[in-house]
């Protein structure tokens, strides 16, 4: 009996060994990227060089089970694979499993993804809920300043999760580059390893999907711009750790991309690729630049969604021309408002982060709809105090909130009357803030 005890205890501790190890093959991830109807992006990172696939199959009932292609991870991009699943049909929800080296990895819970539903000419928008947010700093002390840690324990990111949104928008500074950082592929890298690494992020990561714009802090230094020498390196990592449709387009660089969620379209610009240096005197200023504002309305004007979200890193309505600010660029900010106003293009709502604290900026204007900017900051980094007072007064009264936050915008009703219910809860998920709006009024008059 003593030795079947003992065979029983080894035989426990071979299975629980192998279980660890299998675990351990997989660095960081899994993480879901885009989502489209029949195709979904999950990214996995591996410790080596390692065959890695994905497993998947309907979430309820009995089904096939499909696999992706294999992936072989290699050095020249940090053992990263990038897993299409596409054997998939619109608006479903799908399990996954992955694969390392031929082993399945464990997980302390369940791995899943969607399709988006089809639903054009077939019937009313579906719901969609979305998060969105912007300045993450995950403390790495080595790394520092010295004194009290910039930011914030990461429970935020659970609260997230909390929440349930179908998929989330990081509005820029979603990691911080230290000094030791933006100056090498490697240090970028090793940035963006150790924070994906934060357990807070596990769930959040493997079952909502992610997009992604950059701002200064995960573009190179602080405040950088178009001269940054090393900003192709900065986009190449970029698009190793996140999981967009794409970065740039034939004839444009940078962190640029679209996307559409039921009837909602989403315009990801970059805001820091074209943008001027801050201490030039004798140049034309500019934040995005002529051709992707170019590309911006054109793709505006050609787009039928109900609301059109624009995501920039830096406050574009904010009046107060003050630090990023895009009234700090005035002549493109006014030449990008006429173009709006010009085209008439309804529904447009402007996504942004940077300023380390929350509020809504509302721009009337004469004959058209109101333009809302609604800004969101900071996920974990130190909250910016005291800004109440700023010279915004198009600020949308309540709407301001100085500690770290994230927001929440949920998209519903009939065609037509569809409508957005936005709120901003605080880092424990506790609701401080509701504003809601209509598609009626943001139609053109």
């Amino acid at each position: 009996m003593r030795n079947l005890k003992i065979i029983i205890l080894t035989l426990f501790v071979t299975i629980s060994s192998i279980t660890v190890f299998s675990q351990n093959k997989i660095k960081n991830g899994p993480m879901l990227g885009y989502s489209e109807m029949r195709e979904v992006l999950i990214w996995v990172q591996a410790h080596s060089p390692e065959d890695v696939y994905a497993e998947y199959y309907l979430k309820k009932g009995v089904g096939e089970k499909f696999r992706t292609k294999i992936v072989k991870t290699g050095e020249n991009k940090a053992y990263i694979a990038k897993l299409i699943a596409d054997s998939v049909e619109p608006g479903n929800e799908y399990t996954y499993e992955i694969y390392v080296g031929g082993e399945k990895q464990s997980f302390d819970f369940e791995l899943s993804f969607r399709t988006q539903p089809i639903w054009k000419w077939r019937g009313d928008p579906p719901t969609i809920k979305f998060a969105a947010g912007s300045c993450a700093y995950i403390n790495e002390e080595i790394y520092d300043r010295p004194g009290k840690p910039y930011g914030a324990s990461t429970e935020i990111f659970a609260s997230i999760f909390r929440e349930k949104p179908e998929f989330m928008l990081w509005l820029g500074d979603n990691i911080y580059f230290r000094e030791p950082d933006w100056n090498s592929l490697t240090g970028m890298i090793k940035r963006y390893e150790h924070d994906r690494s934060i357990p807070e992020f596990a769930e959040l990561l493997a079952n909502v999907h992610h997009y992604a714009i950059w701002d200064d802090h995960d573009y190179g230094p602080n405040n950088s711009d178009r001269s940054f020498w090393n900003k192709g390196a900065a986009l190449e990592v970029f698009s190793m750790f996140w999981g967009n449709p794409s970065y740039g387009f034939p004839g444009m660089e940078g962190a640029i991309t679209f996307f559409e969620w039921g009837d909602a379209a989403f315009f990801l610009l970059d805001d820091r690729w074209y943008r001027s240096p801050e201490k030039r005197k004798f140049v034309e200023r500019k934040m995005l630049g002529d051709l992707q504002i170019e590309w911006l309305i054109d793709a505006l004007s050609s787009s039928e969604a109900t609301f059109k979200f624009i995501a920039v890193g830096s406050q574009v309505l904010n009046p107060a021309a003050r630090y990023e600010n895009y009234s700090t660029y005035p002549e493109e900010r006014n030449k990008l408002l006429k173009m709006i106003d010009a085209e008439k293009i309804p529904g447009i709502i402007f996504l942004t982060g940077d300023r380390h604290f929350s509020e809504i900026t509302k721009l009337e204007r004469e004959g058209n709809y109101p333009l809302f900017d609604f800004t969101i900051s900071p996920f974990t980094s130190g909250p910016s105090k005291n800004n109440e007072n700023e010279p915004n007064f198009m600020r949308v009264p309540g709407s301001y909130y100085e500690e770290r936050n994230f927001g929440t915008f949920e998209i519903s009703g009939k065609r037509k009357e569809r409508q957005i219910i936005y709120k901003t809860f605080n880092s424990n998920g506790e609701k401080v803030y509701q504003f809601k709006i209509s598609e009626n009024e943001l139609k053109n008059r």
